[in-house]
């Protein structure tokens, strides 16, 4: 028998997968009414649809992990939130997708499978969200946020997972559709480096200069060099986060390497700002004022 670390009641319970459902919602109604990912869902060859479900899956463990509302969770139970933020986030998607007739008995089981799992994933990681912000704080049990002063330097490598979470959350929106490489292919190559200079100018702008909420808590400003490796992994990530959606959704199949390359720089401006202002939106709910920087 599992000897769970924070009991709930059923009202509890309920009122965590009401959150959950307006986090999934909030964070997934475009691409829910988006024409590209319903083609992927039949498009894409069964691997790489597994593949991101296995990633989507490894960010849920991570948001759960350093974000979660109890940090004496155990392992085990951070596995079984993050099965259960996935079923809601199929049931989720295979309900919107069948209200608005993209669903019908006519599709092979296939196409109906693809199109609600590539819907669903977005929608998992809304309620993983939900859930643990969108409700009052847990009597100031924030997940790792709440570790002690001592734990602080050992905080880089949970901001930096939960910047890919927001990277992923902006960038997924976006990747699907055409008009990135509409753009990739008609930028100049001056206009694709002014948009690095953007993805870095904004990760430095909302890291360290605009007080934005939460950032006093999770960053580091100790030195210039501490600062610039903020700035350097936020926009790293935003990279990782933008071609990895691209090649998801299949937008890189078959594109040469300076198109793929044009692509991911596009891509990267609204996963940096993901990365860097998502970042802080996704863990403000329960621990503004933490000690916890990276």
């Amino acid at each position: 028998m599992i000897d769970f670390s924070h009991a709930r009641t059923p009202s509890q319970s309920l009122q965590e997968y009401g959150r959950g459902l307006a986090g999934g919602l909030i964070f997934s109604m475009p691409l829910l009414f988006t024409m590209e990912v319903w083609w992927a869902g039949f498009i894409l060859h069964p691997l790489r649809i597994l593949l991101y479900v296995l990633a989507t899956f490894c960010l849920l463990l991570m948001y759960n992990r350093f974000v979660g509302l109890r940090k004496d969770a155990s392992f085990l139970e951070v596995v079984i939130d993050s099965v259960e933020e996935m079923g809601i986030g199929i049931l989720v998607a295979a309900v919107v997708l069948w209200i608005t007739d993209r669903l019908n008995l006519q599709m092979t089981a296939t196409e109906i499978g693809g199109k609600i799992i590539m819907e669903a994933m977005t929608v998992a990681i809304g309620v993983s969200v939900g859930t643990a912000q969108l409700g009052a704080p847990d009597d100031g049990d924030d997940g790792v946020a709440g570790d002690r002063e001592g734990e602080r330097r050992k905080a880089y490598l949970p901001q930096t997972s939960i910047a890919l979470c927001g990277a992923v959350l902006f960038a997924a929106n976006i990747a699907p559709t055409d008009e990135i490489g509409v753009i990739a292919m008609e930028s100049a190559p001056w206009k694709l480096l002014l948009m690095v200079g953007c993805g870095l100018g904004l990760s430095s702008l909302i890291l360290h200069f605009t007080d934005f909420r939460g950032a006093a808590a999770h960053t580091l400003t100790d030195t210039v060099c501490l600062k610039a490796r903020g700035v350097t992994t936020t926009y790293a990530v935003a990279l990782v986060a933008a071609i990895s959606a691209l090649w998801f959704f299949g937008k890189l199949d078959g594109q040469p390497a300076p198109l793929v390359t044009a692509m991911t720089v596009v891509l990267s401006v609204p996963a940096a700002l993901g990365a860097s202002a998502g970042r802080f939106l996704l863990q403000t709910g329960g621990s503004a004022g933490k000690d916890d920087p990276s």
